[in-house]
């Protein structure tokens, strides 16, 4: 079974060559991930990246996404948090939300570049606004402690609230929704509860 497994990838290697080679994207894409993950094809990095730039500069997300995703962990390049943001933006204009976290954390770790919370907040409520748990947890810390945007216990509230709702398994999410009900007065957990239903009905 597992010669036939390998058989099976050699052959979808070989189709992969022949198409990228003639400049499709996804095979070009395709490709660079059989380097990358050593699934049909001896890992390679370096290959890896080449064959994902290839497909990023014809516009293709996922080549785009894995090509900032190198940049940034500096496998099979240099490490280049730069290149790796102007690569992941490419590729958030797609509408991924877990990319938009990403560059969000970029921001606000200040990998690369000087850190810049309000354009961490920026990208972490488009990931947050998608639903996705990470983004609106950290997003609602930021309101609480008024770092990239302005304090707002409200906001603070739904989003951290949100997060935990969708269950992110994180102890630290259980403590910052408690901290905020031990803190907010009760008009203040009201207006926040009046906008996670919001929030919830408008999504």
């Amino acid at each position: 079974m597992q010669e036939q497994d390998t058989e099976d990838y050699k052959k979808a290697i070989a189709r992969y060559l022949n198409a990228a080679e003639k400049g499709d994207q996804v095979a070009q894409f395709l490709l660079g991930l059989a380097y990358d993950t050593g699934e049909g094809a001896p890992q390679d990095s370096k290959k890896a990246i080449a064959w994902y730039r290839k497909s990023a500069k014809k516009g293709f997300s996922p080549a785009q996404r894995y090509l900032g995703e190198m940049y940034a962990e500096g496998r099979g390049v240099q490490q280049d948090y730069k290149r790796a943001v102007a690569w992941l933006e490419k590729a958030s204009k797609s509408g991924d939300d877990f990319i938009q976290f990403e560059i969000g954390n970029m921001y606000a770790n200040g990998q690369g570049f000087q850190q810049d919370k309000t354009q961490a907040a920026a990208w972490y409520l488009k990931a947050a606004d998608k639903g996705f748990a990470a983004a609106q947890f950290y997003l609602g810390e930021m309101y609480a402690t008024g770092q990239g945007v302005p304090q707002d216990y409200a906001q603070a509230y739904m989003w951290v609230n949100l997060a935990a709702s969708q269950g992110l398994d994180v102890e630290e999410v259980k403590e910052t929704l408690d901290m905020l009900v031990k803190t907010l007065t009760p008009s203040q957990i009201e207006d926040g509860e009046r906008l996670t239903r919001e929030w919830l009905a408008a999504h």
